[in-house]
């Protein structure tokens, strides 16, 4: 982690603006304050990745409240591309006087140089690869996958600057770590995944009911707790070990794979107007 702070204060010098890369089912949580404190007024655009998995009118919400701040934020889906051709025309945009004056200098055929930061798992390497044509960067859906910096051309006027992930070295808000875990950007196996699934229930029956019932083809329990929900997955499921128990860690894996991989449909996790 510090290795990677390290790296990205020596290389910003050498980039005209930064692409962050948030989780857009969780654009508070995602965004490391660390991050925000070593860039301080370089230029930089905010992209909203992974909007496909989250939910549109929240997603639309985001956007707003960026616009109204005067931050530069877009909605990027690497999947179908959507959005990602106009991550370099709103960089092109907000160095406009930048250009102007290079051209006026005489410096033809200057690259526009912009580096990809984020936490891990936020998509940085599926947005290079959209954004390059190519297979460049390693695509995984786990985090830690990019592990050193990668100059990659894109456009002819582009270069991009990628870098590994960083994610905050401490959560003073439990619900940060919480989120950061449910979306996959903090590894399984430093967790424990029965309680990160529990939790994980407890928060959609609050916001996403109906996500839960109609995947697990139950109906709603009156006055059940998370566990019991979890455990009526498991059987639904048939995740049943020897005595006819449920198989929780079989049970939470696939509560959150399912999740992550949105077969639970489009959810987001924050809203702007949540304090």
């Amino acid at each position: 982690m510090q290795k990677t702070k390290r790296l990205i204060r020596e290389h910003l010098g050498l980039v005209d603006a930064v692409l962050v890369l948030l989780d857009a089912r969780i654009p508070r949580s995602s965004q490391n304050p660390d991050i925000e404190t070593l860039l301080g007024s370089k230029p930089r655009i905010l992209l909203l990745n992974k909007s496909d998995m989250a939910d549109e009118e929240i997603t639309r919400r985001w956007l707003e409240y960026y616009r109204e701040k005067g931050i530069p934020a877009l909605a990027t889906d690497c999947k179908s591309g959507k959005g990602c051709r106009a991550v370099l025309e709103k960089t092109r945009a907000i160095l406009k006087d930048e250009t102007e004056k290079w051209a006026a200098k005489g410096m033809v055929g200057r690259s526009i140089r912009i580096m990809a930061v984020g936490v891990p798992n936020v998509g940085k390497s599926a947005l290079i690869n959209r954004l390059s044509g190519s297979k460049r960067a390693k695509v995984e859906d786990r985090p830690g996958v990019t592990r050193a910096e990668q100059w990659i051309k894109l456009e002819s006027d582009f270069e991009l600057l990628d870098t590994p992930g960083v994610l905050a070295p401490k959560f003073e808000d439990e619900s940060v770590g919480m989120a950061l875990a449910w979306t996959g950007a903090i590894r399984d196996d430093i967790l424990d995944i029965e309680t990160l699934a529990m939790r994980f229930l407890g928060r959609l029956r609050l916001t996403e009911p109906g996500a839960i019932y109609a995947r697990y083809s139950i109906t709603p329990g009156e006055e059940e707790s998370d566990l019991e929900l979890m455990e009526r997955i498991g059987r639904k499921r048939g995740f049943l070990v020897s005595g006819g128990e449920i198989n929780y860690e079989r049970t939470a894996a696939v509560i959150l794979d399912e999740f992550r991989s949105g077969k639970l449909g489009r959810i987001s996790l924050e809203t702007p107007e949540e304090r």
